[in-house]
């Protein structure tokens, strides 16, 4: 499975603003982006200030949200293109498509602290749906799918503190959730309209029509 294997503070700084992609250790006062709110590079500090072109605010835009998913540049590509050929606002389209892979419904759910940290669950073959074990972090969720931590699975170290922590997270409205019993029933499609991504999905799309 393709992923990105540099330093994710990076990504932060470069996009100017928090994309929680270490998850729990984002909110630590050590945070590089805390220390360095500036674009990485020698010229990091120099490039404040500076009013971008449009095509640089559409690529930063594009950057952002590739990054907050965790998806590398071919397999985001493809979801916009899928987008584009259906009826409908093609961005919040996009969207939908995005927050119905199941890392991210793990991740949305609160058993896990990041979509980074879900996807390792996911592909770890700790998570199953509908009773079945799938590793396949893409794996698309449909109404009234269920999602379950496998129960052997509840005493890894990191599993156990991600579900202690999910009492304190307020699941998608997509999402029911069930602690006690580790399990997420998927009951509706998400709407892109409730969804913060934080990044401007039609400047997304702009720069995939370019």
């Amino acid at each position: 499975m393709a992923k990105h294997r540099g330093a994710v503070c990076r990504l932060c700084r470069r996009e100017g603003k928090k994309l929680f992609l270490k998850g729990q250790k984002c909110y630590s006062p050590k945070c590089t982006f805390e220390r360095k709110g500036y674009a990485p590079g020698m010229f990091g500090e120099d490039r404040r200030g500076r009013r971008p072109t449009d095509y640089a605010m559409q690529l930063r835009e594009k950057q952002k949200m590739k990054a907050a998913y965790g998806l590398l540049e071919k397999q985001f590509r493809r979801y916009v293109r899928q987008a584009e050929r259906k009826e409908g606002v093609t961005s919040d389209l996009l969207v939908e498509a995005l927050e119905r892979r199941l890392d991210n419904a793990v991740y949305r759910s609160g058993l896990a602290a990041g979509r980074a940290q879900a996807r390792q669950f996911v592909s770890h073959r700790h998570v199953l749906v509908n009773g079945r074990i799938v590793n396949i972090p893409s794996f698309s969720l449909r109404p009234g799918d269920v999602i379950t931590v496998k129960e052997a699975s509840r005493e890894v170290p990191a599993i156990a503190q991600a579900l202690a922590n999910a009492g304190g997270v307020t699941p998608a409205e997509w999402l029911q959730v069930d602690l006690e019993n580790a399990t997420v029933t998927v009951v509706g499609l998400p709407h892109a309209g409730q969804i913060d991504t934080g990044a401007d999905e039609q400047q997304v799309i702009e720069f995939y029509s370019r």
